[in-house]
């Protein structure tokens, strides 16, 4: 089965920040999530996260083919999940970032997440992460929320830049990216990390969107 999936998983420190992707004459929107941007496409709907959806978060914060390539400890339980999900809504409420469960429209199962974080209002940029259940691979799903989350981001929020990690190995993952638009910093210039590992760092600016 396609591994359709990359939650792009990093935590920068303050001197991690990414660099400004363009000079700042455009400045980022004032950051709020309230109230929360419930989004739609053709076939999707992404809404806020609710405890209802424990289940369904700890089957992709366990499963083996969401978790390959993955930077993170497997969840072992339904409250670990509960947890999560707390956690995520407290960032949302404090305006840390923004985390989308993804459904199918007239369903209300998760059946993905997508989310916008480590946001630098200094920088008008964020990250973005995304994860499909495996059920969902191959048919289209993540590219039509990457396509909503990224114009959100640049119209919405009038971010200049996003980047994004991937494992070397995640090749569905950077096909994506690259379908977007995304280049490979292979100067490390925005990521600014000097020990990457296996992680390939990917942005996109507003020019290129």
């Amino acid at each position: 089965m396609q591994n359709f999936f990359s939650y792009i998983y990093l935590q920068l420190t303050e001197d991690d920040q990414l660099e400004k992707f363009v000079p700042d004459s455009i400045q980022m929107k004032n950051m709020s999530f309230k109230p929360f941007p419930r989004l739609t496409s053709e076939r999707l709907v992404l809404r806020p996260l609710v405890i209802g959806d424990a289940d369904e978060i700890l089957f992709l914060r366990s499963d083996d083919l969401v978790n390959r390539y993955l930077d993170r400890l497997k969840s072992t339980s339904i409250e670990e999940a509960r947890n999560f999900i707390r956690k995520i809504e407290k960032g949302i409420a404090s305006d840390e970032w923004i985390y989308w469960a993804i459904t199918l429209k007239n369903e209300k199962k998760l059946i993905g997440t997508i989310c916008l974080f480590n946001i630098s209002k200094e920088n008008n940029s964020a990250e973005i992460g995304f994860e499909l259940h495996p059920d969902y691979h191959g048919k289209g799903i993540m590219q039509e929320a990457f396509s909503v989350i990224l114009a959100y981001g640049f119209e919405r929020l009038n971010l200049d830049g996003i980047a994004a990690f991937a494992h070397a190995d995640n090749e569905k993952s950077i096909t994506l990216l690259k379908r977007n638009n995304f280049v490979q910093d292979t100067n490390l210039k925005y990521s600014k990390k000097t020990e990457s590992g296996d992680l390939l760092c990917f942005y996109l600016n507003r020019q290129r969107h």
